[in-house]
């Protein structure tokens, strides 16, 4: 459960049970008291710019050179979601946006999805 996160709004989001298992670990070794991701003070949550930092020494360890943001994130995971067949809908509510219109524009349409479309000609 996502508590107050974009737009202010509650919602579930699927976790892989990978992500599940270390979020586990991660609650048993700092057992957080308000937040499960909570910043330098206790029951105070990270601040985007502290999220971005660690997001920032990730890539660093990882040694990825792109530029990546949180937001641009958010769009990545918006977009394999369609690509993988995910219904704009469902990517809708997963993001909690109020309109299709928005989920439209954070889900980016790869060529490679393009050119796997079957023509309608083909069955001719």
């Amino acid at each position: 459960m996502i508590r107050k996160g974009k737009g202010k709004k509650d919602r579930m989001v699927p976790l892989s049970s990978k992500i599940l298992e270390l979020l586990r670990d991660y609650y048993k070794q700092y057992r957080p008291k308000t937040w499960l991701f909570e910043g330098q003070n206790i029951g105070e949550q990270y601040s985007e710019q502290s999220l971005q930092h660690v997001l920032k020494q990730a890539l660093v360890k990882a040694n990825i050179k792109k530029p990546v943001t949180l937001h641009w994130l958010r769009h990545s995971y918006a977009t394999h979601l369609l690509e993988s067949g995910t219904d704009l809908r469902y990517i809708q509510e997963l993001l909690g946006h109020n309109s299709s219109r928005t989920t439209e524009i954070y889900t980016h349409v790869s060529t490679k999805s393009l050119q796997q479309i079957k023509s309608p000609f083909d069955d001719l």
